[in-house]
C-alpha cells in the first residue's frame, strides 16, 4: 500500500455501517443559527496522475495476485468557529481501482456569505470495511473555505492535494451548485363571482386569506389580498408570493383559501372557503381552477345550499428568483477597499494604550476588524489585489494633511496583495506618517465611488470598509457622498473602535431613517455601522470576536448587492458550462 502519512488533526471517529455513510449535516453552530442564505451542493473529483508528482506506477498496490489503483473515499471536515477543532461532516462512497475518482455522493451545506466556513477534504485508500480511518492509507488532503469554492470561476475550485512530505499528491476539483429548492415565486391573480351579500346597506367588501397546511394538520397564514369594496364580483390585484411561503416546496400540500367580507371594526364576516394545492394552481387558468366557495355552517343547515359563490384563478406565472450566488457564479467580482483612521485621537502607536499599538503578540482592534471582514471578502475577488487607504494623517516629507492617501506609499497604485499585504502596508504607514486630524470620511467614500461609477454593468461590486475611532468631522459632506453612492454598485461598512460615543454613526446607517442630504434621500440603504467593543469576547478569544463582527457587518451585503441589481434591471451573466470530467482510458469500477 502506498501513502503512509497521517492527516492533520486526524480523529478516529468510529461509525456504524462502514465507510459509505451519507454526507450528513454537521453540528449546530450558535453563530449559524440564523436561516441560511441558501444551500449549496459540493461535488468532488480527484486526479492523482499526471501532475508531475507520482506516476501511475507509484499508485499501484498488489493484492491477491492482482494490481490495483486506489479504492478512494473522501472525508469532509468542517472547523468550528472560535477554535481549531475539526469535525467530520460526511463521507463519500468508495470509488474502486482508479486514478481519477468522480464521487457520486454530494455534500450539502448551508451557505452564509458573512461567515468563513473552513473546510478540509481528506482522501484515503480503503483497505477494509472498517469505519476507523486509521485502518486505511492516507492519500492526502486539501484545505479551503466554502467561500473560496463559491467565489472561484464557475464555482469550480481546483487545488493541489497536500499532506505527504516530498510528494505531489495530485489535485482535487470541488464544484458548488446552489440548490434551487423553493427559489421560485409565483405571480397569481384571482377574481370571484356571485359571492354572498353580507352588508345590509351595500353588497360585500371581499378579500382572500391564504393558508398553507402544516404537518400536524393545522394551518399557517401566508398571504392576504387587498379589500375590494362594495362588490359581489371582485377582481383582486395580482400578487407575488414565494413557493417556500405558499407550500414550503411541497407541491401537493393543501392550501386553504378563505373569503371574508371586510368590516371596519375588524369583525370580518366569513363568506366561505375552498382548498387547492400548488400543483393544481400551476395548471393556470382553466376549468380546474374555478373553485366553489363553501360555507360549512350554511351547507349543514340548508338542504338546497349550493355555494357562496365561486373564485377563479385568472393567471399563474412562475418566476425564478435570482440569488447573490447567481451573480457570483456568472463572474461578478466583489472589490474590497479598506480605509483606516490615522487621526491623533487614536494615541501614540508606540504606547500600549494606543488603538494603533503594534503588539507583537496579538492584533490591535484595527487589525482584527480588517482581518475579520477582509478574509471573507477576499474569496470573491479573483486577483486578491485590494486598495488600502488612510485618512487624517500628516504625510512625509512636507507634513501635508491627507484624507485619502495610499498605505503602500504609491498614490498611482494603492493596491496591496491580499489581506496580508494590506496589514503590512498598514504597519509600515504607522512608522512613517504622523497621526493628526480631523476625521473626514467623504474623501475615501468619493475615491471608491469614482471607481464604482465607471462599472455599472453588474460585473463588479465595491465594498468599502472604514475603520475609525472617533466622531466624524465632515458629517454634511459624508451624507452627501453616501446619497450619491447609493446609486452606484457599492456598500460601506463602518467599524468604530475604542471607547468613543458613536451616536452620529447611527444616522449614517440608515436602518431606521433613510439617510438624506439637501432634500435628496439615498436610493438604497448601503451603510452598516457597528462598534467593535460590542463584539469583544470576554474570555479573550479574538477569533470568536472577529467571527461575530464579520457575521454582523457582512450579513447585509448580499441584499444590498441584490437591491442594486434589481433597481438597475441587471440579470446575472450565464455561468460557465459545468465541468465535465475527461474520458479516461482506465475504467472506474464502482
Amino acid at each position: 500500500m502506498f501513502g503512509l502519512g497521517k492527516p492533520a488533526g486526524q480523529q478516529e471517529l468510529g461509525r456504524s455501517g462502514g465507510l459509505p455513510k451519507m454526507a450528513s449535516v454537521g453540528d449546530f453552530n450558535v453563530l449559524s443559527s440564523s436561516i441560511p442564505a441558501t444551500k449549496v451542493e459540493l461535488s468532488v473529483s480527484c486526479r492523482y496522475g499526471g501532475d508531475g508528482g507520482r506516476g501511475p506506477l507509484d499508485m499501484l498496490k498488489f493484492e491477491n495476485n492482482q494490481f490495483f489503483f486506489p479504492f478512494t473515499v473522501c472525508v469532509l471536515y468542517t472547523q468550528a468557529i472560535g477554535n481549531k477543532e475539526w469535525r467530520e461532516f460526511g463521507r463519500t462512497e468508495v470509488i474502486d481501482n482508479t486514478l481519477n475518482p468522480d464521487f457520486v455522493r454530494k455534500f450539502i451545506m448551508d451557505y452564509f456569505f458573512e461567515e468563513r466556513e473552513n473546510l478540509r477534504f481528506d482522501f484515503y485508500d480503503v483497505d477494509s470495511k472498517s469505519p476507523n480511518l486509521s485502518k486505511h492509507d492516507f492519500l492526502g488532503q486539501m484545505f479551503c473555505t466554502l467561500g473560496e469554492i463559491v467565489g472561484s470561476q464557475g464555482s469550480r475550485l481546483e487545488k493541489s492535494i497536500v499532506g505527504i512530505p516530498g510528494k505531489k499528491c495530485g489535485t482535487v476539483i470541488v464544484t458548488a451548485e446552489e440548490l434551487g429548492c423553493c427559489r421560485d415565486s409565483v405571480l397569481m391573480q384571482f377574481c370571484a363571482n356571485k359571492l354572498d351579500k353580507k352588508d345590509f346597506f351595500g353588497k360585500s367588501d371581499p378579500f382572500l386569506v391564504f393558508h398553507r397546511s402544516n404537518e400536524d394538520g393545522s394551518f399557517t397564514i401566508c398571504h392576504k389580498t387587498e379589500v375590494v369594496k362594495n362588490t359581489l364580483n371582485p377582481v383582486w390585484q395580482a400578487f407575488k408570493i414565494s413557493v417556500r411561503a405558499l407550500c414550503n416546496g411541497d407541491y401537493d400540500r393543501t392550501i386553504k383559501v378563505e373569503v371574508y367580507d371586510w368590516d371596519r371594526d375588524g369583525s370580518h364576516d366569513f363568506i366561505g372557503e375552498f382548498t387547492t394545492s400548488y400543483r393544481e394552481l400551476s395548471r393556470g387558468q382553466s376549468q380546474f381552477n374555478v373553485y366553489e366557495v363553501i360555507n360549512p355552517k350554511k351547507k349543514g343547515k340548508k338542504k338546497k345550499y349550493v355555494n357562496s359563490g365561486t373564485v377563479t384563478l385568472l393567471s399563474f406565472l412562475i418566476e425564478t428568483e435570482v440569488s447573490f450566488l447567481d451573480y457570483i457564479k456568472g463572474g461578478t467580482q466583489i472589490n474590497f477597499t479598506v480605509a483606516i483612521d490615522f487621526t491623533a485621537s487614536n494615541g501614540n502607536p508606540l504606547q500600549p494604550t494606543s488603538l494603533h499599538y503594534m503588539n507583537p503578540y496579538q492584533l490591535n482592534a484595527y487589525g482584527m476588524a480588517l482581518r475579520a471582514v477582509g478574509e471573507i471578502i477576499q474569496d470573491y475577488d479573483s486577483d486578491k489585489m485590494f486598495p488600502a487607504l488612510g485618512f487624517g494623517a500628516r504625510l512625509p516629507p512636507d507634513g501635508r494633511v491627507s484624507h485619502e492617501f495610499a498605505l503602500n506609499g504609491n498614490p498611482q497604485n494603492p493596491y496591496c496583495h491580499g489581506i496580508d499585504g494590506v496589514m503590512e502596508a498598514y504597519y509600515r504607514s504607522l512608522k512613517s506618517v504622523q497621526l493628526y486630524g480631523p476625521t473626514n470620511f467623504a474623501p475615501v467614500i468619493n475615491h471608491v465611488a469614482r471607481y464604482a461609477a465607471s462599472v455599472k454593468d453588474g460585473s463588479q461590486y465595491f465594498v468599502l470598509l472604514i475603520i475609525t475611532d472617533g466622531v466624524i468631522s465632515d458629517m454634511a459632506q459624508t451624507k452627501e457622498s453616501i446619497v450619491n453612492a447609493s446609486k452606484l454598485p457599492m456598500s460601506i461598512i463602518i467599524v468604530g473602535v475604542g471607547p468613543a460615543e458613536f451616536d452620529a454613526m447611527e444616522e449614517l446607517d440608515g436602518d431606521v431613517v433613510r439617510i438624506s442630504s439637501r432634500g435628496r434621500f439615498a436610493e438604497r440603504d448601503i451603510v452598516q455601522f457597528v462598534p467593535f467593543r460590542d463584539y469583544i469576547d470576554r474570555s479573550g478569544n479574538h477569533v470568536l470576536s472577529m467571527a461575530r463582527l464579520a457575521k454582523d457587518v457582512l450579513a447585509e451585503i448580499p441584499e444590498q448587492f441584490l437591491s442594486y441589481m434589481r433597481v438597475r434591471g441587471i440579470k446575472p451573466s450565464p455561468a460557465p458550462p459545468p465541468y465535465t470530467p475527461p474520458i479516461h482510458v482506465l475504467q472506474t469500477q464502482i
